[in-house]
């Protein structure tokens, strides 16, 4: 049995460039959200948008569970996946739920909801991210002695081996510089959302962030309000999961 790191992360989060460096590393069985299938197709808990579904994915929670656990007989997993896909059902699965290395990846909201607003302007406010992501970390907290590891998006764009090398000390991965240069080619089972990672698709490594990149996503959010104003209501109402969870944040 190997181990199943799971990156439980909220939509618009940089998310799937960590995933990248994950899956360039080339040791690891990597998995793109593959409950969103539950969430989405079986559940149909709304239309996704830009998603074209892989024909002979499982679409159950139990079915999904399965695959990965079967993956990980042979080599280790991971798995790049949204809390709100999974909670709260999840802890009750305590079987998977002790195979599982969690890690949590956040990104402040300020520049999360326009991103997301951009490419969907009927998000909900679940799927903004940040309140399951607090609930599960809180969840995993209570019932585990092994503490999640929190990882800010901003440190890993500030300092992008500093952050990541830190990320791969808490659990247990050994260096892989090679992982922070893109060679391989974008992974095929991106292909399903492929509208929702454009930028990162024609990438080649992380682009560290300025002082006036953060001053330009307040003005952003800002001048978007006036076209979305339910993205303040979102913001309000998540701001407080974020600082929760930020305070937990590893300090690479």
């Amino acid at each position: 049995m190997h181990p199943i790191i799971a990156l439980w992360s909220h939509p618009r989060s940089m998310s799937t460039a960590t995933e990248r460096i994950m899956r360039e590393r080339g040791d690891l069985t990597c998995f793109h959200e593959p409950f969103m299938y539950d969430y989405y197709i079986n559940r149909k808990v709304r239309d996704m948008p830009h998603f074209q579904a892989e024909e002979g994915h499982p679409v159950t929670y139990e079915n999904v569970r399965d695959m990965l656990l079967e993956s990980a007989e042979s080599a280790s997993v991971f798995i790049k996946d949204m809390s709100y896909y999974v909670m709260p059902h999840i802890m009750d699965d305590a079987e998977f739920g002790d195979r599982l290395v969690n890690c949590f990846l956040i990104r402040d909201p300020i520049a999360s909801i326009p991103s997301y607003f951009k490419l969907d302007p009927d998000v909900t406010t679940e799927e903004i991210g940040l309140e399951a992501q607090s609930r599960h970390y809180d969840a995993l907290c209570a019932s585990s002695a092994n503490k999640p590891i929190v990882l800010q998006a901003e440190d890993i764009r500030s300092d992008t081996k500093k952050a990541i090398g830190a990320l791969w000390k808490a659990i247990g991965l050994s260096d892989a510089d090679h992982a922070f240069e893109w060679q391989n080619e974008k992974p095929k089972d991106w292909k399903q959302v492929e509208g929702w990672h454009g930028d990162v698709s024609a990438s080649k490594s992380i682009r560290p962030i300025t002082q006036e990149e953060l001053e330009a996503q307040k003005q952003k959010f800002a001048t978007m309000c006036a076209e979305h104003p339910r993205m303040q209501e979102y913001l309000e109402h998540h701001q407080p999961f974020y600082q929760a969870l930020k305070a937990q944040a590893l300090k690479p």
